[in-house]
């Protein structure tokens, strides 16, 4: 079986498994590079040897990207050998690059506010507030439907990753914005957030888009863009006093060691402890 065909077998059970599109089509485009890299061998003719050439290949990769590849190559040939494609497995020996303390970055609050104030349409207002406000994940943004807001909750249920519903809340602010920008909307489509012409669901480049686009009016200096807010979110939570366990349930963290690395970001609540204890 070919490096190309056996990917398409993986991907089918990873689909029954709730894996994402997006996911997919990152597996996808890594398959492909590796088997351009190989020349599409028969899966079972891979060895150790030549995926960790593949690998010293990509080391003007990122560290985290290229542990991202190494933890998929690992998924792809463990799942050939459990199907009984392989006798033995090749990338059982890989070992991910040695990655640090990655501490994920937050815009300041005098920021967030500059980037509010660079909204124009109620278009802009919304999906910068609800970005923010319930530090979603741009992919779950884009599959939301605008029948699955609860008003008088101001909530939302959203899919997350390994297709895991969880509840977001959004502000009084936020939900007036949706209101008006739902308002004046003309057309019937089902999507939250969609095209200005010809509406339909926006994509998630077309959404990255729009914040670009806010970023660069309001005047913030800082690389502004959807997942910066999710950051700012949790960060902004924690400096005000949120405990970690609710911010790890409002991001949908099932580890929280994923959500602890906000704590590293939390300046301002290190100085109050500070100066608690040292006047």
């Amino acid at each position: 079986m070919r490096l190309t065909t056996a990917w398409e077998s993986y991907a089918a059970d990873k689909r029954l498994m709730g894996y994402s599109h997006h996911t997919l089509k990152g597996y996808k485009i890594q398959t492909n590079l590796l088997a351009k890299h190989l020349g599409n061998p028969h899966i079972e003719d891979v060895t150790f040897e030549q995926l960790k050439a593949y690998l010293v290949s990509q080391t003007h990769l990122k560290p985290s990207s290229l542990a991202h590849r190494v933890r998929y190559l690992k998924s792809l040939f463990h799942w050939a050998h459990d199907e009984g494609y392989l006798a033995r497995n090749p990338a059982s020996r890989l070992r991910e690059p040695k990655l640090g303390s990655l501490v994920p970055k937050a815009l300041s609050e005098e920021n967030t506010e500059l980037l509010r104030e660079g909204c124009i349409t109620p278009f802009e207002h919304a999906l910068i507030e609800f970005l923010y406000t319930t530090g979603c994940r741009i992919g779950e943004v884009h599959g939301l439907n605008r029948n699955a807001i609860n008003w008088e909750t101001r909530s939302v249920i959203v899919l997350g990753k390994g297709s895991r519903e969880r509840e977001v809340y959004f502000t009084v602010k936020c939900g007036i914005w949706l209101k008006k920008y739902l308002k004046d909307r003309r057309d019937n489509d089902t999507a939250l957030f969609v095209t200005e012409r010809a509406p339909r669901r926006m994509s998630i480049s077309q959404l990255r888009h729009v914040v670009k686009r806010v970023a660069k009016r309001s005047g913030v200096e800082a690389n502004v863009y959807p997942h910066i807010l999710r950051h700012s979110f949790a960060t902004h939570l924690l400096n005000n006093g949120a405990e970690l366990a609710d911010i790890q349930g409002y991001l949908g963290h099932t580890k929280a060691d994923t959500t602890r690395v906000y704590a590293m970001l939390s300046s301002e609540r290190k100085r109050e402890r500070y100066h608690k204890f040292f006047r």
